[in-house]
């Protein structure tokens, strides 16, 4: 049955300040409480009004649908539910095509409202700018904070608007990937019953059956209470997520099942007085577990220090992957090192979680594939082969966000040649003691020194007059001055 929408528009809403920190403290609580302050609310954050409001009304469940258009295909790893991970050769693994691929999509962004278990709810939806309905994108779901809001996590207006939509997530894509923010009931996720995971499981159905998603590809983000419900997602769909990215959470909204492995990276302060750090190791340790893991105690940075140390267990399940960020501060969603409180621009966690995410590749149709073929291990995005040389103009803007030694770089390339790109390099010097560490939407070789960027799988094409941004974290050693010069494909661009 075909959805059927009514839609309003209601003007913006006023929020607090960015950045503003819970300072309630909360004790553990049994499964579907919620920890709350005096007023029953965490401080500083508000309800939303709901912003192009889509009523969405549904007589039978989509995900039948989509499975219908699955496509069986041969490729090298475990078939785990349309997951793709690494493992033996020779099994194969399912690659499923939604029923939303190849059609003309209803869904656009905006707020889409729904009746679930006899109750009223909703979701922001943020759909890629140039949707492509024959490209499978990535679906990332993003879960609030308690009395947060969609709203909040869709705009970013909290810590930094735009430049922290989605946790920072939605600008390290580059429209790679369909974003969703769930609202919780009474702006929490007690998950009474499992409903807030089965109104998950609704919303995967709606987008699935309308746009074109890849499976092996779904994720789930949260801060607080939604790092709480995407651990609570981990335990009971680990086999419909790749991966989860627990910021401050603890088991606020269940475990059901829980026993099975997926893909792990829990972040936590170290001084955190909302959510003590000993709950989110808990959450930790039962994937390093489920994962095959070697159990360790990983390093954790110094009180005082304002830094952070991430480690990556040994041992795990290939393609189960479990790591774990501390960090020296308290509950807070956006750390950054060398200062105190939240920070949109210098927070080092959006590149941890959207690397973390983007090192699991889905199957490539393959009728004949070679016994020896292995994914490779790293977690950086593979590049495209042999990018076209290509000569033509460019442009190149470098910003750079730098503190007592560590600095992320924001990379704008716009192709201002006649003819489009296919595949593309970008080469520049970093300064002595300057050492990339991670990055996004572009794979880096080597760390330091002469560098070259080099496009990944989903952004390879550059057309004429088109701008694509990629960046990068990296330490340094006092020198934080930028690259003197790039060049594309071989041809030297201009700087802006």
């Amino acid at each position: 049955m075909p959805f059927r929408f009514s839609c309003r528009q209601a003007g913006p809403v006023a929020r607090p300040s960015p950045g503003r920190r819970i300072r309630q403290s909360v004790q553990s609580r049994r499964r579907g409480d919620s920890p709350l302050g005096r007023d029953g609310k965490e401080p500083g954050l508000r309800h939303p009004t709901p912003q192009g409001t889509h009523v969405i009304t549904r007589t039978r469940s989509v995900l039948a649908a989509a499975g219908a258009a699955a496509l069986v295909i041969l490729a090298w790893g475990p078939a785990a539910s349309g997951h793709s991970a690494a493992g033996p050769s020779g099994e194969a693994a399912v690659l499923a095509a939604t029923a939303g691929c190849g059609k003309t999509p209803t869904l656009r962004s905006g707020t889409y409202s729904l009746q679930h278990n006899g109750k009223s709810r909703s979701y922001i939806l943020r759909v890629p700018d140039n949707y492509d309905n024959t490209r499978p994108y990535r679906l990332v779901f993003g879960f609030h904070w308690l009395n947060g809001t969609a709203t909040d996590v869709a705009t970013g207006q909290t810590v930094q608007r735009d430049l922290w939509s989605y946790y920072g997530l939605q600008r390290l894509a580059n429209n790679s990937a369909i974003f969703v923010a769930p609202q919780g009931l009474n702006n929490g996720w007690a998950n009474s019953g499992g409903e807030d995971v089965t109104l998950v499981d609704t919303i995967i159905g709606q987008i699935e059956s309308d746009l074109c998603v890849d499976t092996a590809q779904r994720f789930a983000v949260g801060f607080s209470y939604g790092g709480a419900m995407s651990n609570a997602l981990a335990c009971a769909r680990s086999n419909v997520f790749r991966a989860v990215a627990v910021q401050s959470g603890a088991q606020l909204s269940g475990c059901s099942g829980g026993t099975q492995p997926i893909a792990y990276l829990g972040i936590h302060g170290l001084r955190d007085n909302v959510l003590a750090i000993s709950q989110g190791r808990t959450l930790r340790d039962r994937f390093v577990r489920n994962n095959g893991c070697t159990a360790q105690n990983p390093p954790e940075p110094s009180q005082g220090s304002l830094s952070h140390r991430v480690t990556t267990y040994s041992g795990c399940q290939a393609g189960y992957p479990v790591a774990w960020a501390a960090f020296d501060e308290g509950h807070i969603a956006a750390p950054q090192d060398g200062a105190t409180g939240d920070s949109g621009s210098r927070t080092w966690v959006p590149a941890e979680v959207w690397r973390f995410f983007t090192q699991f590749t889905s199957p490539t149709p393959s009728p004949s594939p070679s016994p020896s073929a292995s994914p490779s291990p790293s977690p950086s995005p593979s590049p495209s082969p042999s990018p076209s040389p290509g000569t033509g103009a460019c442009r190149v803007s470098y910003t750079m966000n730098a503190w007592n030694n560590g600095f992320t770089a924001a990379i704008r390339i716009t192709n201002t040649g006649p003819t489009a790109l296919n595949g593309w390099s970008l080469r520049f010097t970093l300064p002595s003691g300057q050492a990339i560490t991670g990055g996004w939407n572009a794979a880096y070789s080597p760390a330091g020194g002469a560098v070259t960027a080099t496009n990944v799988g989903y952004n390879a094409n550059l057309a004429a007059g088109a701008t694509l941004d990629i960046g990068f974290q990296a330490t340094h050693t006092g020198n934080t001055a930028a690259p003197a010069s790039f060049t594309l494909n071989g041809a030297s661009c201009t700087t802006a």
